[in-house]
């Protein structure tokens, strides 16, 4: 399969986003190919990067937003993220039923399960959610804290999945 965007190797990458890759590099000992490929923007890598670190420091369980993260990436349609995910919920606790029902937006709990609908609402159509939807969510017990950090990791969820497929990149193509 054809990649529609080339990873860049840091030294074909531009200047900032050389910096930004040789940093990962010295931490990480690599790149994955996403990001080497994001590298084509220096922009968009650091936003990528700023936002990821941001999303790691939500007050979600890590159970609930891999949830939110399998609900998302199961509308989006991006099978490298899907994989990633579903790797990232097993390692978080998650059983094949629970990982199964997040990719259809629906849990077995009430309340993931209301959050989860309104994580997929937040990508397909923001304009329809009303402030009874946001006072269901929290009718629930859910937080405003939460519901803000849902909205950030759809939006991330959709920063990703939307770039590798726009990329090209598959889990067929993908390098780590």
């Amino acid at each position: 399969m054809r990649r529609h965007i080339a990873p860049l190797e840091p030294e074909n990458a531009p200047d900032k986003s050389r910096e930004l890759l040789d940093g990962i590099i010295s931490r990480h000992g690599s790149v994955g190919d996403m990001v080497a490929t994001m590298a084509h923007s220096p922009a968009l890598l650091q936003g990528y990067l700023d936002l990821s670190r941001a999303m790691k420091r939500v007050k979600l369980p890590r159970r609930v937003s891999e949830k939110v993260s399998l609900a998302a990436q199961g509308w989006i349609g991006c099978q490298t993220c899907m994989a990633a995910h579903v790797a990232a919920a097993r390692a978080a606790g998650l059983s094949d039923t629970d990982i199964a029902m997040a990719r259809e937006a629906t849990a077995t709990d009430e309340r993931e399960a209301a959050l989860l609908t309104f994580a997929v609402r937040v990508l397909a159509e923001p304009a329809s959610i009303t402030a009874d939807d946001v006072d269901e969510l929290r009718a629930h017990g859910w937080t405003d804290r939460t519901i803000a950090d849902v909205v950030g990791l759809v939006s991330l969820n959709l920063l990703t999945g939307a770039f590798n497929l726009v990329s090209g990149i598959t889990p067929e193509t993908a390098t780590t």
